[in-house]
């Protein structure tokens, strides 16, 4: 049960980390200097947080596969 508090207390910091990325990828995109090169890292800390979230997910409440 403590497992699962912790898991779920480290889920919504990811998500909210998620989340926070996503703000600041559109943010960026609207201003007039463009940095392609901090764009691209932000998505791809994005993509690695998602399988993250993913996973601590599936740890949560695994697919039960009948």
């Amino acid at each position: 049960m403590k497992q699962k508090i912790q898991l779920i207390k480290e889920l919504e910091n990811l998500e909210l980390e998620h989340r926070n990325l996503d703000n600041l990828v559109i943010r960026l995109r609207g201003e007039k200097t463009i940095d392609l090169l901090q764009i691209q890292k932000l998505k791809k800390r994005k993509l690695i947080l998602k399988d993250k979230i993913n996973y601590i997910k599936n740890k949560i409440e695994p697919d039960i596969i009948a």
